[in-house]
């Protein structure tokens, strides 16, 4: 799949693809991972910027606090809760 976006959120996504099903990440993980560690917030918004969801696992990057943050995806956050608790994820 050929990825349209710009390069920040092409480096998020991608890396988003390596998070396993069943394991979640903060946005701040993220972040650091991908070797911009005070990109939270740019890392939130490239998640919320999404069109691949759920084939690109945006659900499985929560905040820090463990709130759900957002949902891209078609349903938004209710959808990430259920994709999330149908991996059994403890949230």
């Amino acid at each position: 799949m050929k990825l349209k976006g710009t390069k920040f959120q092409k480096k998020v996504w991608n890396y988003l693809k390596t998070i396993p099903k069943g394991k979640v990440k903060t946005y701040k993980e993220v972040a650091k991972a991908i070797g911009m560690p005070k990109a939270a917030r740019a890392v939130a918004n490239a998640c919320g910027k999404n069109p691949y969801a759920p084939k690109i696992p945006c659900h499985r990057v929560i905040r820090s606090d463990g709130g759900l943050g957002g949902y891209s995806g078609r349903g938004g956050i209710k959808t990430k809760l259920r994709l999330l608790r149908s991996e059994k994820v403890d949230i």
